[in-house]
């Protein structure tokens, strides 16, 4: 048996029992970032394993994924997209174009990620802790065909996908517009271990986290987390290569939004910036229930002494 048909059986098959944790997987393979997820808090009704290169994120981007839809005991193999931000660039028109949705795929809503493409679709059956992977027509697929198949859509995303993050005269590799861009993902990762941890919790649906890029009909907020104990929600944004202005008109947007479809008279709003301007301090002056977190980079050098 190859290594990734050990490495897919075991993510089949935890998919099962509830575990949640992802420690025994690898996170990397075929040199691209690796991230496996059963849900968080719950078990997901879609487990996933997503393929990343380095300048993007499972919240932001697009990228080869299996999705395991449990009740109907398919495995698909994606060109996925982001269902909470979107990237800069997309799978190219050929892919776009021609290739059906999940959704259209199975020809129904499905729980989640309905909107990205179909590269391959596998019938699973799991019997006795043994797995065994079939075609549409309930025809055998070999060990072989199910690697060549991750293979041919892994070269394929690697040729489409920038790398240009990897470039030291990169745009996207210059300072704190580098870091800034990284933010959003480091506050969500390291959340229990922030300031905003302490006080607000992240919003989870379905055993999946949905406060990131949390979606409106009037955009996308940064994070929307809830107050641990009030119950109130908390709009979060990050004041991204943008005006101080532009900022606070944008947070006290969603806060009239949130106020207006979640019933919730007490929201409040946070704004996480480099530096506290005048700008901002005189905008501020002229809203209520808005904090500013201000965030730092830490950097530090420590001598090598040798092995």
């Amino acid at each position: 048996m190859d290594i990734w048909k050990k490495i897919l059986d075991s993510f089949l098959l935890q998919a099962q029992t509830g575990e949640l944790k992802t420690s025994t997987f690898p996170k990397e393979y075929n040199d691209l970032k690796m991230k496996v997820s059963f849900g968080m808090g719950m078990p997901a009704r879609v487990p996933w394993i997503a393929f990343t290169a380095p300048e993007m994120q499972v919240s932001k981007g697009f990228y080869p994924v299996y999705l395991y839809y449990k009740d109907l005991n398919v495995l698909v193999l994606a060109y996925g997209i982001s269902e909470t931000s979107e990237f800069d660039k997309t799978w190219p028109a050929e892919i776009m174009n021609s290739t059906l949705t999940i959704k259209a795929f199975f020809d129904k809503e499905v729980p989640r990620y309905g909107d990205s493409f179909m590269f391959k679709a596998y019938n699973i059956k799991i019997e006795n802790n043994k797995v065994e992977y079939g075609s549409k027509e309930d025809q055998p697929i070999s060990e072989q065909d199910i690697e060549a198949d991750l293979k041919t859509i892994l070269n394929y995303y690697k040729k489409t996908a920038s790398i240009e993050i990897r470039k030291e005269d990169s745009v996207l590799s210059q300072g704190l517009f580098y870091m800034e861009k990284q933010l959003e993902d480091f506050i969500i990762h390291n959340w229990e271990k922030t300031e905003l941890g302490k006080r607000f919790s992240l919003i989870i649906e379905d055993g999946e986290l949905v406060s990131q890029q949390f979606r409106t009909e009037i955009g996308q907020i940064d994070i929307l987390a809830k107050d641990k104990k009030t119950g109130s929600y908390v709009v979060i944004e990050l004041k991204k290569n943008q005006t101080s202005d532009d900022t606070v008109g944008q947070i006290t947007r969603y806060m009239g939004w949130i106020k207006k479809n979640k019933n919730d008279k007490n929201v409040m709003g946070i704004i996480i910036a480099a530096e506290f301007d005048k700008k901002l301090e005189y905008a501020l002056g002229a809203v209520q229930n808005v904090e500013v977190f201000l965030y730092q980079v830490d950097f530090k050098l420590k001598e090598f002494k040798g092995l």
